[in-house]
């Protein structure tokens, strides 16, 4: 079938080799399942700016070129990317395929993608300085499939996603929050700095 085909080949982009056989053998496992998952947010700080700078079409240009390294990173580390935002992303490490060491593979990912953003700086001075902020939370969340063709689209829902989007926000550009949580499950392994407590509107 080739709709089928160049459906899967447009998948294939976002997602490790050889996952997308894997959620389609698994679809019917997969929907509307609660799981253990570590979500990350990351997204450009000052994209407004930016377009207003450089114009819509330079802006964007550079977006494609940042997104390519949020993709490969995310992928490195096994993740998938459940959302492309205007300025960023959203990824899902241990779902919809269970994964080990979820925590650590996100903040893995994310020291890849501020290393990464660094030397896109370093060979792209005359347009500014890029910085992402990411924020990581893990917990429950529910992941089903949406739509009936065989796009696998991913939604993943609860407040678990909702904390996660919102560390993102409250991140220093050029930094990564974690809840609680992610700390817990990685600080034999990265060095942090305790924020102390922090209010989260509505959770």
């Amino acid at each position: 079938d080739t709709a089928l085909d160049e459906k899967l080949a447009k998948l294939q982009r976002y997602l490790p080799q050889g996952l997308t056989q894997k959620i389609l053998s698994q679809r019917d496992l997969i929907e509307g399942e609660r799981k253990l998952v570590t979500v990350m947010f990351c997204d450009l700080a000052g994209f407004t700016p930016l377009v207003e700078r450089l114009g819509a079409e330079k802006a964007y240009t550079v977006m494609g070129q940042i997104y390519e390294i949020l993709i490969r990173r995310v992928n490195d580390c096994e993740g998938t990317i459940n959302e492309m935002t205007g300025d960023g992303i959203m990824a899902l490490f241990g779902a919809p395929i269970a994964l080990e060491e979820a925590p650590q593979r996100a903040l893995w990912a994310a020291q890849a993608i501020h290393r990464d953003i660094a030397a896109f700086n370093d060979q792209n001075a005359h347009l500014g300085t890029f910085r992402m902020r990411i924020g990581i939370h893990s917990g429950p969340v529910v992941v089903g499939t949406l739509g009936n063709d065989l796009r696998v689209e991913f939604k993943a829902v609860g407040d678990t996603v909702n904390l996660a989007a919102r560390l993102e926000r409250m991140a220093e550009p050029g930094t990564t929050y974690v809840s609680h949580e992610v700390f817990k499950q990685t600080f034999s392994i990265f060095a942090f700095e305790n924020l102390g407590k922090r209010s989260v509107k509505g959770l």
